[in-house]
């Protein structure tokens, strides 16, 4: 039982993942710059450093992958309102209306499966992803953190 829970278990990650390679497909950008475009859809404009950090880049990695999205027409640089100095990364409104129509009919697919589940079920399910994410952040960051004292002792 406990492994056929595993295997069901890592299938749905399998296709999460599978899903967010294709949307960045779709958007012709890479998983990392999906990623961050993401961020910033739903946390708002951030620094090159708070984005560094979310993303697990590096700061000139970061430099690099802003100036893509830029080029792209993704996100602009703007002045930070509260400290002039700053500059922030704040995407471009409805840059990404073209791939959300792409996208949109296959995340469609998933708002069924979520509608056809209790109001109960559904609780239970977003609470899972409100907790799950941080969960999954923080291993992610655990990966990293391992993959780089190997990388430096090498």
């Amino acid at each position: 039982m406990a492994s056929e829970r595993h295997g069901v278990f890592r299938r749905y990650l399998d296709a999460v993942g599978l899903h967010g390679l294709a949307g960045a497909e779709a958007a012709g950008l890479h998983a990392t710059e999906w990623y961050a475009l993401s961020l910033l859809d739903l946390e708002g404009p951030l620094t090159s450093g708070e984005l560094s950090t979310r993303t697990g880049l590096t700061t000139g990695a970061t430099t690099r992958l802003i100036d893509r999205l830029e080029r792209a027409g993704y996100v602009r640089r703007a002045a930070d309102p509260a400290d002039r100095r700053k500059v922030v990364v704040e995407p471009v409104p409805d840059a990404l209306a073209g791939v959300e129509a792409i996208v949109g009919p296959a995340r469609g697919r998933i708002a069924e499966v979520i509608g056809r589940c209790s109001p109960e079920q559904q609780e239970v399910l977003f609470d899972y992803f409100a907790r799950a994410a941080p969960a999954y952040r923080e291993a992610s960051e655990e990966i990293r953190k391992a993959t780089r004292g190997r990388q430096a002792g090498r």
